[in-house]
């Protein structure tokens, strides 16, 4: 079990109830969804588990380790990294330049970046980043400032950026926001082509877009104004009445 304790989640933002007593488990090396409708507090759920807010109550660890109060760059090096909703990249570098950066990061604990040793000379670091935007199908775009990348791509860049760190747990924070039904159903294939990959690596995906949902999911989290619903197999929550009724209004997933 990769998420070994997530146990009494709470957390409160002046009066309002974000999270109610959440409580998650992961099992390691498996795709595991959480949806719920907007407010629902998914990511404030992920933004604990990373280390960008404290919970009020609760406790949470990851291999043996509690996560509670360690900063975002520690809760990293344990092996736990997240593609975000709006991609966060240095949008005047290349691609290479930017997996590179991350890989430095992974070799020295930090996001410390020496403007002395440009990334083009760092070797084995910038082989293996190049080996990794191959991997996400970025490899003839190596060169290419991202700011130029169209929005899938971009996409696919920060997810190159997770993945140079080889992590254990990757959090995928609506990793097909914005996209084309194009640009998803290729994004769609690539995780699950990193599911058959990288076997023991666990991944959490939050998600509106139900059909990438139960494409992906081995399990799904259903959370409905900060508590937990419905923790089930996608064909569990399909059947789950709750859950249609929180989520859809009643119409069926």
């Amino acid at each position: 079990m990769a998420l070994r304790d997530a146990s009494g989640i709470t957390k409160h933002f002046a009066g309002l109830t974000a999270l109610d007593n959440v409580s998650l488990t992961i099992e390691a090396g498996s795709t595991h969804a959480i949806i719920g409708p907007n407010g629902a507090g998914k990511s404030t759920l992920i933004n604990v588990l990373t280390g960008r807010l404290v919970p009020d109550y609760g406790t949470c660890s990851f291999d043996g380790q509690s996560l509670i109060g360690r900063p975002p760059h520690a809760i990293n090096q344990l092996g736990i990294t997240r593609v975000f909703q709006t991609p966060e990249l240095y949008n005047d570098m290349s691609c290479l330049e930017n997996v590179t950066i991350a890989g430095l990061a992974r070799r020295d604990g930090s996001f410390r970046f020496n403007l002395f040793q440009a990334p083009k000379r760092l070797g084995p670091e910038r082989d293996h980043a190049a080996s990794v935007l191959e991997k996400v199908g970025l490899g003839r775009f190596k060169e290419r400032e991202a700011r130029l990348l169209s929005r899938g791509d971009k996409r696919r860049l920060e997810l190159a950026i997770c993945l140079v760190h080889d992590p254990k747990l990757l959090l995928l924070d609506e990793p097909t926001a914005g996209m084309s039904h194009h640009e998803t159903m290729s994004t769609t294939e690539l995780l699950r082509d990193l599911k058959g990959e990288h076997r023991t690596m666990t991944k959490i995906v939050i998600e509106h877009d139900m059909d990438v949902v139960f494409a992906l999911a081995e399990r799904i989290t259903v959370l409905h104004q900060g508590r937990t619903i419905a923790s089930d197999t996608p064909e569990g929550i399909r059947n789950n009445d709750d859950v249609q009724e929180a989520y859809l209004g009643g119409a069926e997933l």
